[in-house]
């Protein structure tokens, strides 16, 4: 780890809290682009529909449909599909909860109650079953804003309706693409495995092995290419799709060859490779004729690994409720944070307390280094993005048609900008946020600024100090579990290599076994790095468990290629798979 990164062991007064380096603009996803047009997509028909009947006072409950096409666009389709219909539930669940306690009381305390354990439980969940970008955020910030919509217990069926209309065609936009790029996904997956593996490769080859920047780029790798195979093990073994799917898996398996092997690689080829997945084009399938199979021309490693996929394909996951109990330090911090914000912005006599509670809701990280990263975005992106408010409100209050069309003109905006850094995002979001308050009728701009910067500020500094006060004492333990997972299982590989002659099967499913664990520890640890107040974390033992690990996996490659196959990458070609996407 960088000299830079805190460790738990450094005192609170010692620590640096980063400013600017929590504002600079990164790189853009690759896929900026589909989050923002699909959200316009679905957004667009409900809102016009509803501007032309006259009644877009309602749109708020097409709304909390419509966004659900923010999720899932980086998984494939036969699991977006899932993943959509069940962000389209929890989101009816937690708009449901929400207007049947507003149709209860007006209680505004009770209210914010509500509103605090519902973004907990948003948190926990989202969290536990990875489902983002963008996470709990837009869950909690349209429950909340459901909390404190005037509302009568015969009106909730009504728009419950709205909502799951709006929530079915937001499916269909996200499965639309399927259409055109039915393997999309998971051939940029398997794209931005091999540029990892080949960034990993190229620095190892000019500067060596050990430095702290190529430990930091081979657990990238790792991390890429341990996704990808997460989107091409639930895809179907067999069907039209079966032979696109095993030519991305030969693929992966170079990637996790040069990640072994460095020496042996040759970066500009898995760039090359990579290329070739862009678009709907063949797939690039690797040969080696010195120990490939003459009939399919796969190598013999790659041969057998597969076999080893195949076994891995048919493992179970891990139950939801062992994913959910280290959460709940996270959940805590959540629930009291957005309770004690709601609750400082009633005190202050705000209006809108779920403007603060879904502030605090937004702050928390896997850690509290990047919770503080968080606060600095959130601030600045909000106070920016009201004076973009104050600019554009004459211009939107000419009529309901140009409050529509600047909502989605921001919706566009903020999913543009927010893979480059969040506080751009929020540069929109923001005034999207007011705009919307302004569909049940026009409100004086200077009374929404003023109550939106109060309720920003009372909700970042309310919100990080329940975030300090919650410690999470079981980042430490969750070190010490990844690194018995990263032990038990490098033993097993390495008594698999003590056999004479292990199953080709046995052996990549301990190898795929062990760059998961290894995988799984990097994050851990880097978790509970940022993590506050705690004990010392063993860095050491984590470094040596690494290298450890690395070196088993090197020496599982080398047994797969065998004494007689050469170096891995020196191929006499690379042919393509005859099939199409």
């Amino acid at each position: 780890m960088s000299s830079a990164t805190p460790t738990s062991a450094t005192p609170l007064g010692r620590r640096r809290l980063p400013l600017a380096g929590a504002l600079r603009p990164g790189r853009p996803s690759d896929i900026w682009f589909k989050p923002a047009l699909s959200v316009v997509a679905a957004v667009a028909p409900p809102n016009l529909i509803l501007l032309a009947l006259g009644r877009l006072d309602l749109a708020m409950y097409t709304m909390a449909g419509s966004l659900c096409a923010l999720y899932a666009h980086n998984r494939p389709y036969a699991v977006r599909a899932r993943v959509l219909a069940w962000v389209v539930l929890g989101m009816l669940g937690g708009v449901g909860v929400a207007l049947v306690t507003a149709s209860l009381t007006r209680d505004a305390a009770v209210l914010v109650a509500v509103g605090a354990l519902l973004a907990a439980a948003q948190k926990v969940l989202c969290d536990a079953t990875r489902v983002g970008p963008p996470g709990n955020v837009v869950l909690t910030f349209i429950s909340s804003a459901s909390l404190f919509a005037p509302q009568t217990l015969g009106q909730v069926p009504g728009h419950l309706a709205l909502t799951a209309a709006a929530g079915s065609w937001a499916w269909l936009v996200g499965m639309a693409p399927a259409l055109l790029r039915p393997t999309g996904p998971e051939r940029r997956a398997t794209a931005q495995a091999l540029n990892a593996a080949a960034a990993y490769a190229a620095y190892a080859g000019a500067h060596g092995t050990d430095d702290g920047h190529a430990r930091a780029a081979r657990a990238a790798g790792y991390a890429a290419v341990q996704a990808a195979w997460q989107a091409l093990l639930p895809l179907p073994g067999k069907g039209a799709r079966a032979a696109t799917r095993h030519a991305l898996e030969r693929l992966l398996v170079r990637a996790e060859v040069a990640l072994a092997a460095p020496a042996d690689t040759d970066p500009e080829r898995l760039r090359a490779w990579a290329r070739a997945l862009r678009g709907t084009g063949r797939v690039p399938r690797p040969g080696d004729p010195r120990t490939g199979d003459p009939g399919t021309g796969d190598s013999r490693a790659a041969t057998d690994e597969l076999l080893g996929v195949e076994a891995e394909r048919g493992a179970r996951p891990a139950p939801l409720w062992h994913r959910l109990a280290p959460l709940a330090p996270i959940g805590v911090r959540t629930a009291l944070g957005c309770a004690l914000a709601g609750y400082a912005s009633l005190a202050l006599g705000i209006g809108r307390p779920y403007w603060a509670l879904v502030t605090a809701a937004a702050l928390y990280q896997a850690n509290l280094t990047l919770t503080w990263n968080r606060v600095v975005q959130r601030v600045v992106g909000n106070l920016a993005g009201v004076l973009v408010f104050a600019a554009v409100a004459p211009l939107a209050h000419l009529g309901q048609a140009a409050l529509v069309l600047f909502c989605l003109l921001f919706a566009f905006g903020a999913e543009a900008l927010i893979s480059r850094n969040y506080w751009l995002g929020t540069l929109c979001v923001t005034p999207m946020a007011l705009l919307i308050t302004e569909f049940t009728g026009y409100q004086e701009p200077g009374v929404l600024i003023t109550e939106r910067v109060v309720d920003t500020l009372v909700g970042a500094l309310v919100g990080f100090a329940a975030a300090v006060a919650v410690t999470n004492r079981r980042a430490g333990d969750r070190v010490e579990q990844a690194l018995t997972a990263v032990d038990r299982v490098r033993e097993r590989a390495a008594r698999l290599l003590a056999e004479p002659r292990p199953a080709p099967a046995a052996l990549d499913a301990a190898h795929r076994a062990l760059a998961a664990a290894l995988v799984e520890l990097r994050a851990t640890a880097d978790a509970a790095a940022g993590e506050w107040w705690q004990r010392a974390l063993p860095q050491e033992r984590v470094v040596r468990a690494e290298q450890a690990g690395h070196r088993t996996l090197a020496a599982m490659v080398r047994r797969r290629t065998g004494p007689g196959a050469g170096r891995p990458d020196q191929d006499a070609g690379t042919r393509t798979e005859d099939v199409r996407p």
